[in-house]
């Protein structure tokens, strides 16, 4: 039996274009196992060398603990002498990851309304590295958002002014595309806010990160009509927005080029 891995199923291509290998696709979500299933789609998107693929095998460990092993999830991080595997990871300032990659072992479970779904993971190129266009970007983060039940947006310390004008023009693309449909256009938008440093301010979380999302998102009537809008465009993108805050993981893991994700190397 293959050993599950990362399946290229968006490749880009030498002249900055993408291309859907339906083959590899195919493979993945055409198995009988599958049938009459919903498909839950959680991606992970964001800048580049940002740990994008490092944080979605630790989603891989949860789910093999939870949905393949049936273990107790209370110890689901696993033996602390394995390395990381599943997506390919690196430290360096060289991106990694390129197109969309899906993880070939679908996850099978069963949600509290009696519904059978199956999830699949979705790892994707990071924008803004110094081979892409904005259109690259673009094109990347809106194609996983239609695609998404969770998009995951990956950021560093923050959410700034920037992150949100990145995330409008991204979503815009994909807006164009279902304008049609007369639907909100995606589904559930994470903010995941990577090395959050003001801890004193809002707690580590999900409810730390609620209230930093509410202060980011808030219109009100001293704004300008341009951040006002901003704001409103990005609200009217999605059924639901949250947001999660992280601690920074440890000097060492972010600086030695030896870590290979052993948790009980004591770098965390």
């Amino acid at each position: 039996m293959t050993k599950p891995h990362a399946v290229p199923i968006v490749l880009a291509g030498e002249d900055h274009s993408f291309k859907l290998d339906e083959e590899a696709l195919k493979k993945v979500l055409m198995r009988d196992e599958l049938k009459d299933r919903y498909v839950v789609v959680v991606s992970v998107a964001g800048a580049f060398r940002h740990g994008k693929s490092f944080l979605l095998d630790f989603f891989l460990r949860y789910m093999n603990a939870k949905y393949v092993l049936k273990q107790n999830t209370s110890e689901w991080i696993g033996s602390e002498d394995a390395p990381l595997e599943g997506f390919s990871w690196k430290g360096g300032s060289d991106r990694d990851t390129t197109g969309i990659l899906m993880w070939s072992e679908v996850f099978l479970t069963e949600l509290i309304t009696g519904e059978k779904v199956a999830v699949v993971l979705l790892d994707t190129q990071g924008t803004w590295d110094s081979k892409s266009t904005v259109k690259e970007c673009a094109t990347i983060f809106a194609l996983s958002t239609m695609l998404s039940s969770v998009q995951i947006y990956n950021l560093s310390s923050n959410i700034q002014e920037d992150d949100l004008q990145h995330l409008q023009l991204f979503t815009e693309y994909g807006r164009l595309a279902l304008a049609d449909s007369g639907k909100v256009p995606f589904q559930r938008l994470q903010f995941l806010v990577r090395d959050w440093r003001f801890p004193y301010e809002a707690p580590y979380g999900a409810v730390g990160g609620q209230q930093i999302l509410e202060k980011r998102l808030e219109v009100n009537d001293h704004q300008h009509t341009e951040l006002q809008s901003l704001r409103k465009h990005i609200r009217s993108c999605f059924t639901e927005i949250a947001c999660f805050l992280m601690p920074h993981p440890g000097i060492k893991v972010a600086t030695s080029p030896t870590f290979d994700g052993r948790v009980g190397e004591n770098r965390f």
